[in-house]
């Protein structure tokens, strides 16, 4: 990471919406001393002491150093003051309020010249507040380096090697810029300075608790190694947060730069995970902020409609790493959010009425993302191998957890000082291991580095034919015992084949979700209102899930592959699934004996256009 120290001088606000951090360079009364008379721990100062303070720097209104007494503030106080504090304390303008924080700020010497500067290659030059770079130079969060953003799509696209560390650096950057829009654009939300870290730390810590290679360790192993167990990574980048806190002294840190951390660590929590599923429409299922700074819950991980930053981040950073268009400007969005009441008495983050079609570009890059890089047919299948020689591995890798107790990968998730140390570099411990006990995983990652990977059989894509979920497991064994009849083929069994079930949607499953999202008109910016899809365009999609099913076989001879794809045109044909697209190449003895199949071709084709003049 290359960080500078930034001067801290005062700058106008970004016309892109990222947040300026305010003036840090004290004034010469401010680099002095607290005063003459005052002791050189500010937390002992009593109420008339920290009026002397406030004197010292040039706040001599009567009426401020009266309510300061009045509300007996101390100096241990002090740092904890936001801007519903200075609200009541009298202090309506908004240089005065700067004024008094810088020099609060000064009385921990902690927070002079420590603002860093980081370049991203997506963003640009970020600017990170002190409290989060304390939270960046810790073992926990530097464990992300070591962590894939795209598992196995690094083997498929070479310029997908991004980790997990610079996405986090980015939602949080981004979380900050949404946050600071709203917070000048609608000072009545009353957004704390305290409110804004808040949201940049769940952005920056929303992804502490992926393991090796991502999403193939909570989507693959982990339901694979230990069956019945409902595990996410946002349960692990909780507990991981707790673990990052705790060991590191954070608590005492987030009090010196004014904040509640029994407040604060639980609304960042809430921030990272979403609603619990028992919560019921209507109400707050959160305890960190009051129900009117609800719309902080739509930032980082927004269950509403899914329209986050932490979306935003991984767009603008896989397709720039996979050569990817997006079609998507966060930039836009954030220029036109605010907050309404939706028709629920909610507090909702909207944008303008004419962002419509910027956010159907936004699901639509999703898709092709899914489609293009995320559910690659050969990405998937090397993240399905190298789930089994991690299953294959499990037991003989002992991890050393708290209390000196020993944890297996499956089981690390249960510990955090286990988990904190494992990342990708699982694949190479096996793969440079010479211990007999690990020599079918490490096989599997030779076969991996090799390209003798499971070979592609076909896939076949159906919108009226859904599979329900507790039948996956079955599907292996249904397509071995399709065999055609009449055919000399190799034989094949259930362990040979791997059915994978991938449903693709709009996020919502068959639900749109722009249909959840609020908006506001340019004649009312404070009234929310629902847009209608046949009030945007005809050309948007009729439906906004499917379902493919891809087959594929682990034997590498071309026998066994051949035998491979007549089982599984059979298995469709005996199912009435559509045909799949090279069935007519790799199958035409039995396509050719589905009477429905034979006319899929002449049905989608386009019917000859009828002659409007006769021939002269």
């Amino acid at each position: 990471m290359q960080t500078a120290d930034s001067e801290r001088t005062p700058k106008r606000p970004r016309c892109d919406g990222s947040p300026r951090t305010q003036p840090n360079t004290p004034s010469a009364a401010v680099q002095g001393s607290p005063g003459p008379e005052l002791p050189s721990n500010h937390k002992s100062w009593s109420p008339q002491q920290v009026c002397d303070f406030l004197k010292h720097h040039g706040f001599s209104d009567p009426g401020l150093l009266d309510r300061i007494r009045e509300k007996e503030i101390t100096g241990s106080s002090l740092p904890c003051l936001d801007e519903s504090h200075l609200d009541n304390l009298g202090i309506s303008s908004s240089w005065e309020r700067q004024k008094l924080l810088n020099s609060i700020q000064q009385l921990n010497p902690t927070h002079a010249g420590s603002w860093k500067v980081i370049n991203d290659p997506v963003h640009g030059h970020i600017e990170r507040h002190p409290l989060l770079i304390r939270i960046i130079d810790t073992p926990q969060f530097q464990r992300l380096r070591y962590i894939k953003q795209l598992g196995g799509t690094y083997y498929v696209f070479p310029g997908a090697s991004h980790n997990r560390f610079e996405h986090s650096l980015g939602v949080g950057h981004l979380a900050g810029c949404l946050a600071h829009a709203l917070h000048e654009r609608q000072p009545e939300l009353q957004i704390s300075e305290r409110d804004m870290l808040c949201v940049q730390i769940a952005g920056l810590c929303h992804d502490l608790g992926h393991g090796p290679f991502s999403h193939m360790f909570d989507g693959r192993f982990i339901p694979r190694a230990r069956q019945g167990l409902k595990w996410k990574h946002e349960q692990g980048s909780v507990d991981m947060f707790e673990h990052l806190v705790n060991p590191n002294g954070l608590r005492a840190v987030m009090e010196q730069y004014g904040h509640i951390p029994e407040e604060d660590i639980c609304f960042i929590k809430e921030l990272i995970t979403g609603p619990p599923e028992s919560s019921t429409k209507n109400s707050l299922p959160y305890k960190g902020r009051p129900i009117e700074k609800s719309f902080f819950y739509e930032i980082v991980a927004n269950k509403e409609n899914g329209i986050d930053v932490d979306k935003w981040g991984y767009f603008a950073r896989d397709c720039h790493h996979l050569g990817i268009q997006n079609n998507f400007d966060h930039k836009c969005y954030i220029k036109f959010a605010r907050v309404c009441k939706g028709d629920d008495d909610m507090l909702h983050i909207c944008t303008r009425d004419k962002e419509v079609g910027n956010l159907y570009d936004m699901f639509h890059t999703c898709n092709c993302l899914d489609r293009r890089a995320y559910q690659h047919k050969v990405g998937n299948i090397i993240d399905t191998m190298i789930t089994d020689a991690f299953l294959k591995a499990d037991p003989y890798i002992e991890i050393l957890g708290a209390e000196g107790k020993k944890y297996h990968v499956s089981t690390a998730i249960d510990d955090m000082e286990a988990y904190s140390k494992v990342t990708d570099n699982i694949f190479l411990e096996i793969l440079y291991s010479t211990d007999p006990k690990l020599d079918a995983a490490r096989g599997l990652l030779k076969n991996i580095e090799r390209r003798c990977l499971y070979k592609f059989v076909g896939t076949r894509a159906d919108v009226n034919a859904k599979i329900k979920k507790e039948d996956y497991t079955s599907l292996p064994e249904q397509v071995a015992e399709a065999k055609p009849d009449g055919m000399f083929l190799a034989e094949l069994k259930t362990e040979d084949l791997i059915v994978e079930v991938i449903n693709m949607d709009y996020g919502m499953e068959d639900k749109n979700p722009v249909d959840h999202v609020y908006f506001y008109c340019k004649s009312d910016s404070n009234k929310a209102i629902l847009i209608n899809k046949s009030q945007v365009s005809q050309l948007l999609p009729e439906r906004f899930e499917e379902q493919l099913i891809r087959v594929y076989c682990k034997k590498l001879d071309k026998e066994s592959f051949s035998a491979a794809q007549q089982h599984f045109v059979k298995w469709c044909s005996d199912n009435n699934f559509s045909k799949p697209q090279d069935g007519d190449g790799v199958a035409p003895l039995i396509t050719q004996l589905k009477k429905d199949w034979k006319f899929q071709n002449s049905a989608q084709s386009p019917a000859p256009q009828k002659q409007l003049f006769k021939d002269v």
